[in-house]
């Protein structure tokens, strides 16, 4: 099925820029920036929005602009109004169960704890595609939430971005419905070093 809505999660504001829970936010920015499209406010829409054209596609662009536990309205709102089934929504976010510089695909599947997915996942059930990102794990949970509204340092962060740039390089076959050799190609460009050691 073809894609026709990308969904980038985040939290507003200046202060939550450049932390690692935004990086699903991060990866609309370049996919947007890639195809020369420009993200506005549209506030039926709760968020920032776009539309790229290009190679294939005919994809919407979101980035909600409420805070992460309220990402579903912004989906709701999009998604009802141009009539999308959730079978043809991507959602990028940021996971803690991956190393920096990992990036995987997952046909849907449940929230695994993060608020931005329980709150799309509420709105619109759980049928939609997902772009995990990873941003690595604190070790203990009690340090998770300081950890995901933290900035990475400068060689964790250059991880993160070139698995996002890895991430809209797929984004042509995604679109066009190609999910098999979209997922090949993303994980295989973003192993991470240990997997590679491992021979995984």
């Amino acid at each position: 099925m073809r894609l026709k809505l990308v969904v980038g999660l985040g939290n507003p504001g200046d202060q939550y820029r450049g932390t690692r829970h935004n990086a699903g936010a991060d990866f609309i920015d370049a996919l947007a920036y890639r195809y020369g499209v420009s993200l506005l406010a549209e506030s039926r829409f709760f968020g920032l929005c776009g539309r790229i054209q290009a190679e294939g596609m005919d994809l919407r662009l979101l980035v909600p602009t409420t805070f992460m536990n309220r990402s579903g309205a912004a989906v709701v709102a999009m998604t009802n109004f141009f009539k999308i089934a959730p079978a043809e929504i991507l959602v990028a976010h940021d996971e803690l169960d991956f190393d920096a510089g990992a990036a995987r695909l997952k046909d849907g599947g449940g929230h695994g704890g993060h608020n931005g997915l329980r709150d799309i996942s509420r709105a619109i059930g759980d049928d939609y595609l997902r772009l995990r990102l990873g941003i690595g794990h604190p070790g203990t949970g009690r340090n998770v939430s300081n950890y995901v509204l933290g900035k990475p340092g400068a060689e964790e962060r250059l991880l993160i971005d070139a698995s996002i740039e890895e991430a809209t390089r797929v984004m042509p076959r995604l679109a066009v419905g190609d999910w098999a050799k979209a997922v090949q190609q993303l994980h295989t460009a973003t192993r991470t070093t240990e997997e590679n050691q491992d021979g995984i």
